[in-house]
């Protein structure tokens, strides 16, 4: 891989097909994911992030971006809800998602996750920020 960050939804999208290639080739444990903050944030905010191992993503979820996640779901019927894990320590869900599918549908469905489960705007840029 030559290229590590995106900001236009085809570029996201190819760049997540692209970091898929390259974590699968290298076999890596998992690949990561971020959206960039935006300057508004404060110092102290994560950014949002989805991890890829195997056939599972892996990410955190308010209650809010918990039910988006699940109205998401229904538009993408090769993927479900694998489980669900509300550690006492922490606040919010980690869900895993079971992804049956190819690369490309796999990097539409991680564009959709941080537009309309973590609410980023059409110019967000995403990293693949571990491969």
């Amino acid at each position: 891989m030559t290229r590590f960050d995106a900001e236009t939804a085809e570029e996201r999208r190819a760049l997540v097909e692209d970091a898929i290639v390259a974590h699968r080739e290298r076999t890596s444990p998992f690949l990561t994911l971020e959206a960039e903050l935006p300057e508004s944030a404060g110092e102290d905010a994560v950014p949002p992030w989805i991890q890829l191992s195997e056939d599972t993503l892996n990410l955190d979820c308010t209650d809010a971006e918990l039910d988006r996640l699940k109205s998401l779901l229904d538009e993408y019927r090769s993927f479900s809800v694998d489980e669900l894990v509300r550690p006492e320590e922490a606040e919010g869900t980690n869900a895993r998602v079971l992804a049956r599918t190819d690369d490309e549908r796999i990097a539409q469905f991680v564009e959709d996750v941080f537009r309309q489960v973590y609410d980023r705007g059409e110019d967000y840029r995403l990293w693949a920020a571990e491969v």
